[in-house]
């Protein structure tokens, strides 16, 4: 494949690309919103000599994928770092870029932005060419790994400690012995050294499991959750969807995958989602809800029958194309009745379930159990939660649409703006039908008249009862 074919076949989306020369070594770095449309600059026009010698010597392109411009800009420094590139000279005036330091040598170091290299006792990483994108990506650590930002000590918890973005030294919330394995964590993140941050975490929580700390255990499965939410640095989607293909067995690499997920309370507000995935990254223009509508009885197994039915009946319908692979979120059974659902249409496609838990594949030949940090099944749960997120959003907006029916659709002076504001207040009828006048009153659009008419109407139905 050409240099032009390769830029081609570049996504339209966030992450950093290599550009490498005869030889394989990497000449120049950079990080894009969009890597198609980045690189495809470098090799329109000849605006410096430096694009000229890079047209040049470049013969063959890298790229990683990240979910944001913000990670693309940390992977590009620590790359840049690692392969020291000849053509990123920017990067050598360190004075007019800014640096992420930790001040190493505190008891409790604090992470922190800045600007030049003068600070002693100070770890230093960068330079980063972008100081927005880095406080967005700094916002993405500190979810993962909470840490002190503060120039001092306080002698109270902050809002970062509320928002459980601080551990919380300056209170004892944190020894200095775990506080420092975060720093640990944040530095092998930085270094762009993700694997090898997963296995050391994952070792832990494995300890923490059978030595039944089981809070603990759970706090580092959530990390684990975080740092797959960041796309594989050592990986291209390329590799990533090859390897998919092999362990699973498939004619042809499973560039456009869906997967489908289901959420319901009890039956109520049932509904499904389904999202689309194009060369590993999300192509939010086809994702789809689902109302349930047709089924008896809202079980998994009855919702995941409409689903799919409705979803490939309307495909065939319109010729539209096919996925490469399909991901159901369940079990064996849950798979089977999905390609019952198929059989009736017709229609013929690669299959598999993706099981909570203990996170096993399955087909409908066998099972496959893959490592907690592989990174092909890292991949397939980053899928299926995006599915498991998108249902859960839909579910929660046509709940709300539910609550807001209530008693209150008759009162006169209660519209839609006033009713929305009460159940944001209150929280639920109940709690409103409780409320006093003066409590009514201090509701956003309520005055005291209107406060007092909706009492007495509550109260009347109350004794009527």
């Amino acid at each position: 494949m050409d240099i032009k074919e390769k830029i081609k076949n570049l996504p339209d989306s966030p992450g950093v690309y290599i550009l490498k020369d005869g030889e394989g070594k990497a000449i120049y770095i950079g990080k894009a919103s969009s890597l198609r449309k980045r690189v495809t600059s470098h090799f329109s026009n000849v605006d410096s000599p430096k694009e000229e010698i890079l047209q040049k010597k470049t013969i063959d392109i890298e790229y990683i994928p990240t979910t944001t411009e913000a990670e693309a800009l940390l992977w590009e420094a620590a790359l840049i770092k690692e392969k020291q590139p000849p053509y990123n000279i920017n990067y050598r005036d360190d004075k007019s870029f800014p640096f992420l330091k930790i001040s190493i040598e505190e008891k409790f170091p604090r992470v922190f932005i800045g600007r030049g290299k003068e600070e002693k006792d100070v770890l230093y990483f960068g330079p980063y060419s972008n100081v927005r994108l880095l406080k967005e990506a700094l916002k993405m650590v500190r979810k993962i790994f909470p840490f002190r930002s503060c120039r001092i000590l306080p002698k109270k918890s902050c809002l970062y400690y509320s928002l459980k973005l601080c551990p919380g030294p300056c209170i004892g919330k944190i020894s200095e012995e775990d506080y420092r394995e975060t720093i640990h964590n944040i530095c092998l993140l930085l270094e762009g050294k993700k694997e090898e941050l997963e296995k050391e975490l994952m070792k832990k929580m494995e300890e923490k499991a059978r030595a039944q700390n089981f809070e603990e255990a759970a706090q580092i499965r959530d990390r684990l959750k975080g740092l797959a939410q960041l796309k594989t640095l050592r990986f291209g989607i390329e590799t990533v969807l090859q390897e998919l293909k092999d362990v699973l067995g498939l004619e042809k690499v499973p560039y456009r995958i869906e997967a489908f997920d289901l959420s319901h309370l009890s039956g109520k507000e049932a509904v499904g989602a389904m999202v689309s995935f194009y060369k590993g990254i999300p192509d939010k223009n086809n994702y789809r809800r689902f109302k349930i509508k047709l089924s008896d009885s809202f079980d998994d197994f009855s919702m995941l029958r409409e689903v799919i039915f409705r979803r490939f009946r309307r495909l065939r319908e319109e010729k539209e194309e096919f996925p490469d692979l399909v991901l159901i979120d369940g079990g064996k059974a849950h798979l089977e009745i999905a390609y019952r659902e198929l059989n009736k249409l017709g229609i013929s496609l690669e299959m598999i379930a993706l099981e909570k838990g203990e996170e096993k594949i399955y087909t409908l030949k066998k099972k496959i159990i893959l490592p907690l940090d592989s990174h092909i099944l890292q991949f397939l749960r980053r899928i299926r939660d995006e599915a498991h997120r998108f249902a859960i959003t839909y579910h929660k907006k046509l709940h709300q649409k539910t609550l807001l029916k209530s008693e209150l659709d008759e009162i006169k002076g209660i519209g839609e703006k006033r009713k929305k504001a009460l159940f944001e207040y209150f929280g639920s009828l109940e709690e409103i039908k409780k409320a006093s006048i003066e409590d009514l009153a201090k509701v956003k659009g309520m005055n005291r008249k209107i406060a007092a008419h909706l009492w007495q109407v509550l109260r009347d139905e109350r004794e009527n009862d």
